[in-house]
């Protein structure tokens, strides 16, 4: 029984909000970068008397290819991008290509005891290691004492 053309366009007229909903609603590539990035970068992170060390395999990148940043809030942003050799683009032929460009992103909120002026990156065979010095703790608060007058 074939479907009267009427009722096949009100149908599909039905269906545009579902569709733009879906379309205006979809993430973005950028986003989607972002939260592949995340996922595909794996951190340890250790917390020592005087210190929050953040250990990240990023492997292939140079120092210059690494970011390392505190953002409003207390956010310590760790990326880094693996790029292709574009010197080689022109004379060479890939026979197999498995290591692919990559993104690397990882995001923490960090402490209020962190001391932000004094965070330090080194990177070696691959690893970086984030170190985030801890504020000392507040001096405890003496009573204060009140010289009593006698009138």
């Amino acid at each position: 029984m074939a479907m009267d053309p009427l009722l096949s366009t009100v149908q599909q007229l039905l269906g545009v909000p579902d569709d733009l909903e879906r379309i205006l609603h979809a993430p973005t590539r950028s986003y989607m970068r972002d939260t592949e990035a995340t996922a595909s970068t794996p951190v340890d992170v250790k917390e020592y008397p005087n210190s929050y060390v953040f250990i990240v395999d990023m492997p292939g990148l140079k120092s210059n290819d690494i970011k390392v940043q505190v953002e409003d809030e207390n956010v310590l942003n760790i990326s880094g991008e693996r790029k292709r050799n574009e010197k080689e683009e022109g004379e060479v032929k890939y026979i197999r290509m498995e290591r692919r460009v990559a993104k690397f992103m990882r995001k923490f909120t960090l402490p209020v005891d962190c001391n932000l002026e004094a965070i330090s990156a080194a990177c070696q065979d691959g690893v970086l290691t984030v170190t985030v010095p801890k504020l000392p703790p507040p001096e405890p608060k003496k009573p204060k004492t009140i010289a009593v007058k006698i009138g």
